[in-house]
């Protein structure tokens, strides 16, 4: 799945445009509480093709006063992680300094730049969009982000654009294990522990930049590929603002894995920044295992440190609430073990499947005991119940008013089938559907 990053100053329309594209699949932008920044990252399909969008626009900071450095950093990271890079600029406007100095940074790298006028919402505009030739970068698209206006031909030359997906039927039916986090919290060490020195098989992996790869693990009785994203940060590479940086090195990772190891550090517990690589995890829906690392370093531990510990982790996570949670050393080789035995039972639970009539026969039962509340006097009454064939696990729940299940009950059913069949860290999705 390829990667387009939205570039341009501030105040040009790129969170609007993000917004059109990802809203034509309307389960990416999510309402999580605590994540206000996750909005930024989306999935978007057109004509077939997936693909993630990514508006570095919402992370600059002191955005009254934008320094010139701080859009440089946004530009060369997005040249770094991206397939192809959407250059917005505002027909309004013309061509600013800012405009201009991005323009040249664009023009030197080596990735394929569309250029994009917005705010073109009259014809009298269109003329004006001419000026934006003088950035070197080919012919501008005529665009209006807020209605849609142009976007349908920018949508499908991003599309020819993006690299052609290789099929993914030489994939070994093994887990692909991602080991994801903020900076600085043991990830390279993680992998370094894992494959320790004879690293048997490198192979790129199908479609992610040059330097993401996996490598191919079968010890100790477990056999997995690691999709590798520790270690691949340059101490001389600027000096970028770290949340946003996280967050986009860990989409690719996430997107190639059935299973993410998400490393928090024990001394400062789990962040905001940890918060959104965990709903990116989430709403990908990969299974998902949390390790505190660095546990040697805590002082003063008792008997109730790990515990007290462990409920913060889940007060954080809720409403996820079987998520397995490991303490470890890396540096002392501590429970390192347990890790790989937790990836393994987390990609078992991501991929089991259970029978109709066992379905039936348990969850009728349930739904029985405590039926969904009636709205406006209207009875839901569910007939029946089927787990769909998608790679996370999905149910069907079949009733005649879909429209009247509330939140609340679906959580209710997610419940009940956690507690009946083992899907600890897996999400699971719940679907009503008209009988």
């Amino acid at each position: 799945m390829g990667i387009v990053a939205i570039v341009g100053r501030p105040n040009v329309g790129k969170s609007t445009l993000f917004n059109r594209m990802v809203g034509m699949r309307k389960a990416i932008v999510d309402e999580m509480a605590g994540v206000t920044r996750d909005r930024h990252y989306g999935t978007c399909e057109w004509c077939g093709r997936e693909f993630s969008v990514i508006d570095t626009g919402g992370y600059t900071l002191n955005s009254e006063d934008v320094f010139e450095e701080e859009i440089r950093k946004q530009v060369l990271l997005a040249i770094e992680e991206a397939d192809v890079i959407l250059f917005l600029c505002e027909v309004g406007t013309g061509i600013t300094d800012y405009d201009s100095q991005i323009a040249d940074i664009l023009r030197r790298s080596k990735k394929p730049v569309l250029l994009a006028a917005n705010k073109v919402d009259t014809g009298e505009k269109m003329y004006d969009t001419h000026v934006f030739y003088g950035l070197g970068l080919g012919a501008p698209f005529a665009i209006a982000s807020a209605n849609g206006s142009g976007t349908g031909d920018l949508m499908d030359k991003i599309v020819e654009l993006l690299p052609v997906e290789e099929k993914v039927e030489e994939r070994k039916e093994i887990p692909h294990i991602a080991i994801v986090g903020r900076p600085n919290v043991g990830k390279s060490s993680l992998t370094n522990a894992l494959l320790g020195e004879d690293r048997n098989i490198v192979t790129p992996v199908a479609g992610t930049t040059r330097d993401s790869i996996s490598s191919y693990y079968n010890k100790f009785g477990h056999e997995f590929m690691l999709v590798d994203t520790a270690g691949l940060r340059k101490k001389n590479k600027v000096k970028e603002d770290l949340e946003f940086y996280s967050v986009m090195r860990s989409v690719r990772a996430v997107e190639n894995a059935d299973v993410c190891v998400m490393m928090i550090d024990a001394a400062t517990g789990i962040e905001s920044q940890d918060m959104s690589i965990f709903n990116l995890i989430i709403k990908n829906r990969k299974g998902c295992v949390i390790v505190v690392n660095k546990w040697d370093t805590v002082g003063d531990k008792d008997a109730n440190t790990m515990k007290k510990m462990k409920e913060e982790v889940m007060g954080k996570i809720a409403p996820f609430n079987d998520i397995p949670i490991i303490f470890t050393s890396v540096t002392n080789k501590q429970r390192i073990l347990d890790v790989l035995d937790a990836v393994a039972k987390v990609y078992e639970n991501r991929s089991r499947k259970i029978s109709t009539s066992k379905l039936n026969e348990v969850m009728l039962e349930e739904i029985e005991n405590y039926p969904p509340p009636a709205i406006k006097g209207k009875y839901v009454k569910i007939k029946y119940i089927t787990q769909l064939p998608t790679p996370a696990p999905s149910f069907a729940f079949f009733c005649n008013l879909p429209q009247y299940v509330r939140e609340d009950y679906k959580r209710f059913l997610e419940n009940k089938l956690r507690k009946h069949f083992d899907f600890s860290g897996a999400p699971i999705q719940i679907f009503l559907r008209q009988k």
